[in-house]
């Protein structure tokens, strides 16, 4: 049987798909199915993603969807399942955290409730046997059916085949690698410590063997050009053991720069010069908000403001370039809390910085803490995940404050751009990412 996925665009053509599939469909691919990919441009009309489907002659739609891609991934499936009579699947973070949601709209018949691999190929054969599913498959769960069994997570995360990058739209010789499933971090705004309460295993997580990763960048290189490998790790700096090991043979074997995620408490200067000497060239801090007790009571990330300072710091003294990133508009935030936030980064120095509207994800312990407060309006599964916008109510903060937040971080962005970069350069990043948004609509 041939899997269709449908990548889901919903502001802009993204420098690369979801990992996902790639995996799903390399696993599919093993077991003798065919595995294709079809990005849903922002443009498309839904007759042309029909044509474009009905051409591609799938036995199963799949999507893989963030909460972000839920509005259009469910307007996308309403209007396919109008003109087309084929099945869908939806898995990733939205549908395995808001599964009934999902399967009480339109032209969903399946979720899959975490991981995939193994569940996806029994759901192939299912349909490829009966034509529909006639016996329970644990993580798959269909409409007017009970909440399946879960699975355990697939053991030894080396024995899974590597990504099908056919899928991912990656160009120039940039590639993106993931070393490890999981996090074991409690952050309250993040879906991905949710799959440890999913798996019921406070420490699910696992990683691959260093000759892994290598081998699979080693065959990368043989089959085309390998000029930056973007490590997409929540945290890669998790354990020193398994990153120093990483160091010492990465740069001999691939000796490319990279980028990779970490945590102001999870780096040293002793790591991050291993990292330094192994071609590491830019990480992006986790910092979200200059507020200590923001930080502590309300996201569960009990960091200090010094040990930030201290890691920038560290990375600025090696030479690597530094990403902070940052939240507004959270549950119990006030503008004196904001205002921390602003004066941390001015002290931080970041290379550059991000900063995102918080959006309670379902699935997740803030997500449970604006439901139970009554933070959420009655549409809120209606509204969009912008990242620009909060949907909250009944907060410290309204949305002109956070307007106004808002402005001041694209204020402070654009002098930390002109300091770092001169004015030439930052007013030609600047224009190009205001241009971006002008074609977005």
């Amino acid at each position: 049987m041939k899997v269709l996925f449908l990548e889901i665009d919903q502001e802009r053509a993204w420098a690369t798909c979801a990992i996902g599939p790639g995996f799903l469909a390399a696993f599919l691919r093993h077991h003798g199915h065919e595995a294709e990919l079809l990005r849903v441009a922002v443009d498309m009309t839904h007759d042309e993603v029909a044509a474009r489907v009905r051409a591609a002659a799938p036995g199963l739609l799949a999507m893989s969807l963030t909460t972000r891609q839920w509005l259009r991934g469910r307007e996308v499936a309403a209007e396919l399942r109008a003109r087309l009579d084929l099945p869908l699947v939806a898995g990733g973070l939205h549908p395995t955290f808001s599964p009934e949601d999902v399967l009480g709209r339109p032209g969903f018949d399946y979720v899959c409730l975490g991981e995939g691999e193994e569940a996806l190929v029994e759901l192939v054969q299912a349909l490829e046997r009966d034509g529909r599913v006639t016996a329970p498959i644990p993580n798959i769960w269909t409409r007017d059916g009970q909440r399946p069994a879960q699975r355990r997570p697939f053991e030894p995360v080396d024995a899974l085949p590597w990504m099908a990058r056919d899928l991912l739209d990656e160009r120039h010789g940039v590639v993106h690698m993931t070393t490890q499933r999981g996090c074991p971090f409690p952050c309250t705004y993040c879906a991905a410590r949710m799959y440890n309460v999913l798996y019921e295993d406070q420490g699910y997580g696992r990683r691959r063997s260093h000759a892994s990763v290598l081998a699979e960048l080693e065959d990368l290189r043989r089959r085309g050009p390998l000029n930056y490998v973007i490590f997409l790790d929540d945290t890669f700096t998790i354990h020193h053991p398994w990153v120093k090991e990483f160091c010492a043979v990465y740069g001999p074997r691939i000796g490319v720069q990279f980028s990779l995620h970490a945590r102001a408490d999870t780096v040293t200067p002793d790591l991050l010069r291993r990292l330094k000497e192994a071609g590491c060239q830019q990480i992006t801090f986790g910092v979200e908000s200059g507020s200590p007790r923001v930080r502590r009571d309300v996201m569960k990330r009990p960091i200090s403001n010094e040990r930030l300072k201290d890691a920038f710091r560290w990375s600025r003294d090696l030479g690597i370039v530094t990403t902070a990133n940052y939240m507004l508009g959270l549950p119990g935030e006030t503008k004196d809390d904001l205002e921390q936030t602003l004066a941390l980064n001015e002290e931080l120095q970041p290379d550059d910085f991000g900063y995102f509207v918080f959006y309670p994800y379902p699935g997740t312990d803030l997500f449970r803490t604006c439901l139970e407060g009554g933070h959420l309006p009655d549409d809120y599964l209606d509204l969009p995940a912008n990242h620009r916008t909060s949907i909250l109510r009944g907060m410290a903060l309204d949305q002109a404050d956070i307007d106004e937040a808002y402005e001041r971080f694209t204020r402070a962005r654009e002098r930390g751009l002109r300091r770092k970069y001169g004015d030439a350069a930052a007013s030609a990043i600047i224009e190009a990412e205001v241009n971006t948004s002008a074609a977005m609509g």
